[in-house]
């Protein structure tokens, strides 16, 4: 039996008692409608659907192996020991391959248990680089002219949500890999230059490239099944070192827990002799699992000079070694912790130095390795591997391990039929084929599966108690400066740790969570993996994670830092999409979410005037200056954009607040709190506060952010920015029932009606009954900061193709900038301009940019905002879209055509590209069938920027494509 007492000190707690809500909790009284939206599918019966019932939460089965490995932990803040906080320079890039991790792992195409404990990962080597390709390279914030930035070139291809099947696509090029040229090309460039890519340095030309494929398909829940393919796709045959990598994180060597797993091979009589190579893992939590491999099989054009070289069979070199640092090499010390530290087998394969590597054939760390002298151009070779807890078939790689390979294939195509609707392959339709309906509804399946893919391939181990980084490790001397003070890192966060797989931004840029980047991914993961998304809202607000004042943990640089309040949004979306059935889920997330709410009146109102201040509240470089910090002396800042997200927090507690006094009464009168809350805030807009400062700009038909004064003076800041347009976002329309049903709700309404009148401006009737105040009040509410005339002019600027408007959604700055705006602040000139493209400031570490690209999760809360204004008070207004064109739509159709804009950013063009496609990225079919999913995408042309693999919240796509599967051709209301 495993020892369950060995795991390190920040083990999850959850682990012990899963803390995954019920599927099966009791619906509401009676079908959800459109007050409560209804699942977007019924329930499915297909093999991958069963296997999400056979286990929900996040220690079931089916969940202990998926892709969890990191893409990149070095330069990471959990790794940084350093006085001076500098996370990239304490841990670099060079060190990796010599340098033992202290808090998780990284690796290519990589699998490990949901503890993070065992690894497996591919490796390559093309003969020509100068160590072994374990990892994607990028560079730093420093050496960047952009900010940190990969430089390589992936695609996550498939998954389904219990990891039952899995396909990423890894490019790797043939000539030596060009390290040294994009780290001294990009910093020689300025902010005004585009980045340096992989594509301009020469090495992917005429497609001298190899694709390896990696599929990992579990025969069952302990049982994985592995292949590599590698396709050369040069004009010459080409050299290639195959390699996989099987290795223990290290938990012994940092004083706190000295027990050493162990990697040894198998030799007979353990193992049939002639038969596969193999390696046991033994572990005292996990367990006993072992790794077959098997030679490797050609396909496609002959192997030409490889066929004549291999035998008919050749197995693959096993080496073993320790997962220790070499620290001889690295710092110069007398002796390393192992003689045969982490590096012996990049020794060995890339020097053909075999000093290093453990003859015993035991350790920590362990390579099969596949040496191909050459593979033909158009040939593929496939390597196989099988990883499992389970007694080794005799036969590990027959017809059994194939039929696993198919099976799981052909379930991942119906369970996403299911999901997306018939025609929904992992391939794409052919490039920019059609232009009928049946066809854009493949593509977009098509799209979906891959921001769906990229979600699932972004669930990522993370791991960090806060209190035992700051105070060190006992095997290692304290850390330097004044870490346990209050200057230190995060030091007000110690009760933070966690241990989970999680949903992360990215891969390699953000390996590491955001708080509303993860809200954002729960809506998409909802409707493929409802009971993930529920767990991931629960778990940052349980007390290891949500600050004991209800802050939530933004994200590790800073996890006091502010990011918009949108977990309520979230919850309540996950719950409708889940089918409204889920009330134990809403109810833990709500009443944490009373906790946070209170937190933000607590501390971002500093006067009490509902008025408040976020600092840059996720949107980084959008105003003139930093708003996190640099206000002049005596001065602060009142938001448009921090006050608008309150209103539109108000409003989602109080929709979830109704939801849950309709079966449970004692929710009741919050749901009136939050009524009242939201009327405040909503009259503050307008004017009101101390200094009756006044968001709206009545001659620009705008709302602005204010400077105030101590002293009471104040000044507009009169930037059209999406700052303005969030106010379009506090927009709810209370449900016919919550006056009929809830006593206290109809009760206060009737009140607020009757006796406060002129905080009555933002509460809209969608239908009139006439002069009965009373009848009024009963008739179908809309609660909105934005109505009237004050609607119809910010809406005006927002659909200007002049200023927000581009062919794929809104700009994050109107594009009347294009020349440059100056504006005095407090007696300083300070300049703003329109940058549809990459930022040429070094705010946020110059790798942000809201000065005028278009970001996706922002548009989808505006789409979502303008369909509510329609199922309300909006319904029979009429816009002109686009502002100047004659031509008069309803808002359910503006919504429809902006969600319409943002999914045509991946649709093929009658080129075959996709818009959203980089601009670095090579044209040609091995390129263009591939959608790349970014973090934001260029203000005009819809080209994709920053962080390349940022499926994170761009896979809102996903959502997009699901609901609209759901809904008419052509809505008047969506």
């Amino acid at each position: 039996m495993p020892d369950a007492t060995h795991r390190d000190a920040t083990t999850p707690r959850s682990t012990a008692a899963p803390d995954a809500p019920d599927r099966h909790t009791a619906p509401a009284q009676d079908t959800p409608t459109q007050d409560t939206p209804a699942p977007d599918a019924p329930t499915q019966d297909t093999p991958e659907h069963r296997r999400l019932a056979e286990s929900p939460g996040d220690s079931d089965p089916w969940r202990l192996w998926g892709p969890y490995l990191a893409g990149r932990q070095w330069g990471t803040v959990r790794e940084d020991y350093s006085e001076d906080g500098d996370a990239w320079d304490f841990f670099p890039f060079d060190h990796a391959h010599r340098r033992a991790y202290r808090w998780g792992e990284d690796g290519i195409a990589g699998l490990c248990d949901r503890f993070g404990f065992l690894n497996l990962g591919v490796a390559l080597w093309n003969g020509h680089d100068d160590r072994l390709k374990e990892r994607y390279f990028g560079l730093t914030n420093g050496q960047g002219n952009h900010g940190e930035d990969v430089k390589e070139h992936w695609w996550h291809v498939d998954a389904t949500p219990t990891h039952s099947w899995a396909k990423t696509l890894y490019r790797y090029p043939q000539a030596a890999y060009p390290y040294e040229d994009l780290v001294r090309t990009n910093g020689s460039l300025s902010r005004e230059s585009p980045e340096y890519e992989l594509s301009d340095t020469g090495v992917l030309r005429e497609d001298r490239f190899f694709d390896i494929e990696t599929v990992h398909a579990k025969a069952s829940p302990d049982d994985v099944c592995v292949t590599i393919t590698a396709t050369n796709h040069g004009p010459d045959p080409a050299p290639l070192d195959l390699v996989a990598q099987l290795w223990f994180r290290n938990t012994w060597a940092w004083g706190r827990d000295e027990r050493v797993p162990q990697l040894r091979r198998l030799r007979p009589p353990e193992l049939r002799p002639g038969g596969v190579v193999a390696i046991e893992a033994t572990h005292g939590f996990l367990g006993r699992y072992v790794l077959a491999a098997d030679t490797f099989r050609a396909e496609g054009a002959p192997l030409g000079a490889a066929r004549a070289a291999w035998p008919h069979h050749v197995a693959p070199e096993v080496m073993f070694c320790d997962n220790e640092s070499n620290d001889v090499e690295l710092f110069g010390a007398p002796e390393n912790r192992s003689p045969h530290p982490t590096d012996a087998i990049d020794a060995a394969i890339v020097r053909d130095d075999r000093s290093l590597l453990n003859p015993a054939e035991t350790g920590t760390k362990a390579a099969v390795r596949w040496r191909i002298p050459a593979i033909a151009p158009g040939a593929s070779v496939t390597v196989r591997l099988r990883l499992t807890g389970e007694m080794l078939p005799l036969d590990p790689f027959g017809v059994g391990f194939d039929d696993v390979l198919a099976d799981r294939e052909r379930e991942a195509d119906e369970f996403y039929a299911a999901v997306l609707g018939t025609g929904s392959g992992p391939t794409p339709s052919p490039a920019g084929a059609g232009t009928g309906a049946e066809q854009t509804t493949a593509e977009d399946a098509f799209v979906a599966r891959r921001a769906f893919a990229g979600l699932l391939w972004g669930k990522q181990h993370y791991r960090y108690s806060v209190r035992e980084w700051l105070e060190g490790d006992p095997a290692f001397p304290a850390p330097p400066g004044d870490r346990l003070g209050l200057a230190g890192r995060n030091s007000g966060w110690r009760h933070l740790a966690l241990a989970d797989v999680i949903s992360m931004p990215d891969e390699w840029e953000y390996p590491w969570f955001a708080s509303w980047d993860l809200a954002f991914h729960c809506v998409a993961l909802a409707h493929i993996d409802p009971e993930f998304a529920k767990g991931q809202l629960v778990l940052l607000c349980r007390e290891w994670a949500m600050h004991p004042d209800g802050q939530l943990p933004a994200y590790e640089w800073a996890f006091g830092d502010v990011n918009p309040p949108v977990h309520a949004w979230a919850a309540w979306q996950v719950y409708c999409i889940d089918g409204g059935r889920d009330l134990d889920f809403l109810t833990r997330v709500f009443a944490k979410l009373l906790l946070n709410f209170s937190w933000w009146v607590n501390r971002k109102d500093a006067d009490g005037s509902n008025l408040f201040e976020g600092g840059f509240l996720g949107m980084d470089n959008i105003g003139l200056f930093d708003r996190s910090k640099g206000l002049p002396p005596g001065h602060r800042l009142e938001q448009s954009d921090a006050t608008s997200w309150m209103a539109f927090y108000c409003l989602t507690m109080m929709r979830i607040a109704l939801e849950l006094a309709r079966q449970d009464r004692v929710w009741d009168d919050l749901a009136t709190k939050f009524l009242e809350h939201f009327l405040s805030i909503a009259d503050a807009m307008d004017t009101f506060g101390s200094a009756g400062v006044e968001l709206w700009d009545e001659a620009d038909g705008f709302f602005y952010d204010v400077l105030v004064a101590d002293d009471g003076s104040q000044q507009r800041l009169p930037i059209r920015s999406m700052v303005g347009l969030l106010p379009l976002l506090a927009v709810a329309v209370a449900p016919e029932w919550a006056q009929a049903e809830l006593p206290d709700f109809a009760q206060n309404l009737h009140w607020l009606q009757r006796h406060r009148p002129e905080q009555m401006g933002a509460l809209l009737r969608a239908t009139s009954s006439g002069a009965n105040p009373d009848a009024d009040v009963a008739s179908r509410l809309t609660l909105a900061v934005l109505h009237g005339e004050r609607l119809t002019r910010v809406l005006a600027r927002m659909l200007d193709e002049r200023e927000f408007l581009s062919p794929y959604g809104l700009r994050s700055l109107s594009a009347a900038y294009r020349e440059p705006f100056t504006v005095s602040v407090a007696g300083q000139p300070m300049t703003i301009a329109y940058l549809p493209g990459e930022s040429d400031s070094g705010l946020f570490g110059g790798n942000s940019n809201w000065r005028g690209p278009v970001w996706f999760p922002v548009n989808v809360l505006m789409a979502d905002a303008l369909a509510v204004f329609a199922e309300g008070s909006g319904a029979d207004v009429t816009v002109e879209f686009p502002t100047g064109s004659g031509t008069r739509v309803s808002l359910g159709v503006v919504a429809r055509e902006l969600e319409g804009r943002l999914v045509r950013l991946f649709r093929p063009d009658e080129t075959g590209r996709r818009p959203s496609t980089p601009r670095h990225h090579p044209a040609g079919p091995l390129w263009d069938a591939h959608p790349t999913f970014s973090e934001y995408f260029h203000g005009d042309t819809g080209a994709g920027i920053g962080a390349s693999h940022q499926t994170g919240w761009t896979a809102l796509v996903a959502h997009l494509v699901c609901r609209h599967a759901q809904e008419p051709a052509d809505p008047k209301t969506p």
